[in-house]
């Protein structure tokens, strides 16, 4: 298996059922975002004293950090069902109007990239979340009727990794709005010891540091590489994840000391050797690695951004010195010591 295909593909169906398996059950399980967990934990308290429904929730961030899990949270700690689907998936007002009919009292309805949601089925959810009542149109032309039905109460929980495109309408009827960041080291390595224990695997504090400090700061690539490394302990050796395990199986799954797969390593090596380390645009770097310009960057620009590694400018995306230093090459630079690419 390719190294970046460990950590961007879609996991097969044993893997995504055993994700399930490790999220947490409620907000004392879920590691990291003690700014969020506050906010959440008063209004979920408030609304179980209130015995009604919890307020709209809109949870952004990049791919990975919990944005499905905490939707499961507040479905547990309300003592709620939970309903998922995607924005993708609703492509007619009639799909979204069967799941909204459909809910019971309290229901937690989960749409996961809810920036995708086509205008008609966004408009659908204006009254739904406002007044708890559906409009349907019945019939065409002269002789159509409009049908208003009441809902039950529910609460929808909508996730994105593009918050810039929620539309303004929308965006105003969440209650509540939530960024989801990058996990520290720390946080990570309690996730992964929570992890190891629920799949019986043995690892000690050195194999969880390197696991951790290898996972872009996303639980579910700890996850992911925890199960790979416990697959090379497995294989390889006695099936205790110490620290050097950790390391010698991540370098054969080609994740690098910064927790860079193949394809960050490609972007990085377009811009700086093909582009002269920039500005070059997103399409054609997208061309150049053989990925789609969504998934370099809604996947992999955020962690090299945070790391310092590359730059977006008006121009195009830019590498860093420290791109350079990280890759072992020299900063090319002008007679007057700048940059040549600035």
């Amino acid at each position: 298996m390719r190294g970046d295909a460990v950590l961007a593909s879609a996991a097969d169906p044993i893997e995504r059922e055993t994700e399930g398996s490790l999220r947490p059950r409620d907000l004392i399980e879920f590691v990291g975002q003690p700014e969020l967990k506050v906010h959440l934990g008063i209004v979920l308290e408030a609304a179980r004293a209130r015995d009604e429904a919890a307020g709209h929730l809109l949870l952004s961030g990049p791919p990975g950090l919990g944005k499905t899990s905490l939707a499961h949270v507040i479905a547990n700690e309300m003592g709620a069902g939970f309903r998922p689907t995607s924005g993708p998936a609703l492509e007619r007002a009639g799909d979204l109007a069967a799941i909204l009919t459909n809910l019971e009292d309290g229901d937690v309805l989960f749409i996961d990239e809810i920036h995708r949601l086509p205008r008609v089925v966004e408009e659908v959810l204006y009254p739904a979340m406002e007044d708890f009542q559906l409009d349907l149109v019945i019939g065409k032309g002269p002789s159509a009727q409009t049908i208003r039905l009441d809902l039950r109460r529910f609460t929808l929980v909508g996730a994105t990794t593009r918050a810039g495109l929620i539309t303004g309408p929308l965006r105003s009827r969440f209650e509540l709005t939530e960024k989801l960041d990058y996990y520290p080291p720390e946080d990570l390595v309690k996730i992964i010891t929570r992890s190891a224990g629920i799949l019986d695997v043995q690892v000690d504090e050195e194999g969880s540091h390197e696991i951790a400090r290898r996972s872009r700061g996303t639980p579910r690539i700890a996850n992911r590489l925890l199960r790979r490394v416990r697959d090379y302990a497995q294989v390889r050796a006695d099936g205790v994840i110490d620290g050097d395990i950790a390391r010698t199986a991540l370098e054969v799954f080609k994740i690098d000391g910064k927790g860079l797969d193949r394809v960050d390593g490609a972007i990085l090596d377009a811009v700086i050797r093909r582009f002269r380390g920039g500005p070059v645009g997103l399409s054609t770097l997208a061309v150049a690695v053989g990925e789609e310009p969504d998934t370099i960057e809604d996947v992999y620009e955020p962690f090299l951004m945070q790391l310092g590694f590359l730059r977006r400018t008006p121009r195009g995306r830019v590498a860093t010195e420290a791109a350079f230093v990280h890759l072992g090459l020299e900063v090319p630079r002008g007679p007057e010591g700048a940059r040549l690419f600035e």
